[in-house]
């Protein structure tokens, strides 16, 4: 007997056909010599554009951060290059698309600096870690 509120037993779902495979590639790069607040200046001009849009605005904006973004763009490009020949299979990376870059702040190297009167004053630089998936 079962007890009073107990669930009754539901059948198992029907099992459909497996999704389209997603073709996904990360890439990190970790204690970026720069700012977390001005990569992500960098960062937000490519989020969601095609892999060939970001290499050009990458390759034309005058910003510091773009050739740090831009190489881990391209070790993602390569990764996906790289997974698809274990599986033997093609891949057009122009196509995919930047789902997601992340910038994350790092540990801050300190350091003094001389000021007037004969004090010091501490300074921060700041470092990034940065992750690129792209996909299609």
């Amino acid at each position: 007997m079962a007890k009073a509120g107990a669930k009754a037993a539901k059948s198992a779902p029907a099992k459909t056909a497996a999704p389209a495979e997603r073709r996904e590639a990360v890439a990190r790069a970790r204690m970026l010599r720069m700012a977390p607040r001005k990569m992500r200046l960098v960062a937000d001009l490519i989020r969601g554009k095609k892999v060939s849009d970001a290499r050009a605005i990458l390759r034309f904006t005058v910003k510091g951060a773009s050739p740090l973004i831009r190489k881990v763009l391209e070790a993602a490009v390569a990764n996906a290059e790289s997974k698809a020949a274990e599986t033997r299979s093609r891949v057009d990376t122009d196509d995919m698309v930047v789902k997601t870059v992340t910038v994350d702040g790092g540990p801050s190297l300190r350091g003094f600096i001389g000021a007037p009167r004969g004090r010091a004053l501490r300074i921060r630089q700041r470092t990034s870690h940065v992750r690129v998936v792209i996909g299609d």
